[in-house]
């Protein structure tokens, strides 16, 4: 069903009036050994573009004889980003090389607490009631399709202070339950540090991960990292070792340094990475990617290149995740041809390998997967041949987010519409599901860039993109719905590119659609008001 709306966005940016001549050159080559996802039930023909799969059947077998099961080493995996090779020839222009600090050295001198000093004394319930409070919030912990709102409420439904009314393993529970979100946020912070601030009134002990997790909290539960969430991280790092007297691990510090590149702090940043050659710490797959990251917010092209080439020789495995960070970087640096370079040899890496897997589709998956390849990282260091087996079977192949990186570039950067076309194109052989942040950078690439004469950014073209967006919400497809963001962006999109009358009409056809907050209503009430007024 995703490819019916998918179908409908591409067919808004085919537009043969505006289309770039010689679009030929810019196709992709089919790729094999990936399954194809194409609109075979199709409701509007005029909508859906598609190819049925038997028409490609025999090209598909064609290519998968053709196409040589390769066997990619690790010098083919440092020259993907390397913008002087072509994967088919040899490498030619060797990039300087990272040093290598400390790598895979444990951290001498701390020991981790013994789980018998994080023993304590737990309350008997004061009577039936409270007992069978206790065991609903046990029972939801152990329900792996409990929501946290759920688990919080049963939480907090316990009699104060709550916390020494439950076992060791049950609190340890609660906090990884509410620690494994798909995005830090208010809401998750202050039920995260409510119960921390529990625990420290009960005179209890947190271990070394639950206290990470209070730092990653505070320190990222906005979409913006300012000053304020980098000093509350800091003060709650100072108050783990100097109060608490619980040592920071890698994970504490790549906490720390994440928190500090994105708020831009890098001097701190460059602090933190000593302190953690000081304490010896290794240098593992998060802090690999922090460091492609943090180049790319300074702007540095080479240095994203030249923290890549560190990941790979120091045995870490590259997936899909590692190079979406490579290309979101090099974006940041103004390097979109080298960007697109990379994702290009995404594809054809993962086309030359039949077999391969594509990436996890959803985010608790993919959160898995990096947890896996950063435990076999470690595993198999002294083992290079079952480590080049984990290498050849880790997908490399594009996923949701490394096209929204790309279409969101374009569509606020370039205002390449056709390059954006380009990209929703490339979804549906990757079976790359519809998702509602496609539709909100769209919204923006009309408000930046439409409005104005000879732009391809259209009236008409909204218009296709806005009724394949109410189609997805209607057939309630999985991550489309219709929420606060969404409707601020249509409300510029058409005021920018429909006039005042359109816009009230789109605000009245999505309002009944929308059961908004208090605050959310009167955020969009600004928004439209402010838009009927310029």
């Amino acid at each position: 069903m995703d490819s019916i709306f998918i179908c409908a966005l591409v067919r808004a940016g085919h537009c043969k009036k505006h289309s770039i001549e010689n679009r030929s050159s810019m196709q992709i080559p089919k790729l094999s050994g990936v399954h194809t996802r194409f609109c075979s039930r199709r409701k509007n023909s005029d909508i859906a573009v598609a190819l049925s799969r038997d028409s490609r059947t025999s090209f598909l077998s064609h290519e998968r004889v053709l196409a040589a099961q390769r066997e990619f080493s690790r010098e083919d995996y440092k020259s993907i980003v390397d913008i002087y090779t072509d994967l088919s020839g040899s490498r030619t222009a060797l990039l300087p090389q990272m040093e290598q600090e400390n790598p895979h050295i444990t951290a001498p001198g701390f020991v981790a607490p013994a789980e018998s000093c994080l023993d304590y004394p737990v309350w008997p319930a004061r009577n039936e009631s409270d007992q069978l409070a206790i065991g609903k919030l046990i029972g939801f912990l152990n329900d792996d399709s409990t929501s946290h709102e759920t688990i919080y409420h049963h939480y907090r439904a316990l009699p104060a202070p709550r916390v020494p009314y439950l076992f060791r393993g049950t609190l340890r529970l609660l906090f990884h339950r509410l620690s494994v979100v798909e995005r830090k946020d208010e809401a998750s912070m202050l039920r995260y540090l409510s119960i921390v601030d529990d625990v420290k009134s009960a005179g209890m002990t947190l271990t070394c991960a639950e206290w990470s997790s209070a730092i990653a909290f505070a320190g990222r539960c906005f979409a913006r990292v300012t000053s304020a969430e980098v000093e509350s991280a800091l003060h709650l790092w100072k108050e783990m070792e100097t109060q608490a007297g619980v040592k920071g691990t890698d994970v504490t510090f790549n906490i720390l340094f994440d928190i500090a590149t994105k708020a831009g702090k890098f001097i701190l940043a460059e602090m933190i990475l000593r302190e953690m050659r000081t304490r010896k710490l290794a240098m593992n797959r998060f802090a690999h990617v922090g460091l492609i990251y943090y180049h790319g917010v300074k702007g540095d092209g080479d240095g994203v290149r030249k923290a890549y080439v560190s990941l790979v020789e120091s045995g870490e495995i590259v997936d899909t995740v590692v190079l979406n960070c490579v290309i979101a970087s090099l974006l940041r640096t103004g390097e979109a041809p080298a960007a697109e370079q990379v994702y290009e040899r995404m594809k054809r890496m993962h086309s030359e390998q039949t077999g391969r897997p594509l990436p996890p589709s959803d985010w608790r998956s993919s959160r898995e997967l990096g947890r896996s390849l950063l435990r076999a990282a470690k595993v198999l260091k002294d083992k290079p041949e079952r480590l080049q087996e984990l290498q050849r079977n880790t997908s490399i192949a594009p996923n949701l987010a490394t096209l929204q990186i790309l279409i969101s570039y374009h569509c606020i950067r370039t205002g390449e519409y056709e390059l954006v076309a380009r990209w929703l194109d490339e979804m549906q052989p990757f079976d790359i599901p519809l998702h509602g942040s496609i539709f909100v950078a769209l919204l923006k690439g009309f408000t930046i860039h439409g409005g104005i004469r000879y732009t391809s950014w259209t009236r008409a073209r909204l218009e296709s993109v806005w009724a394949a967006y109410h189609r997805a919400v209607d057939e309630r497809i999985s991550n489309v719905y219709v929420g606060k963001r969404i409707i601020i962006w249509a409300i510029k999109a058409f005021g920018k590119c429909a006039g005042k009358e359109r816009t009230l009409e789109v605000w009245d056809q999505i309002q009944g659609k929308w059961t908004p907050k208090v605050d959310e209503a009167q955020v969009v009430d600004k928004v439209l008001r402010d838009v009927l007024a310029s």
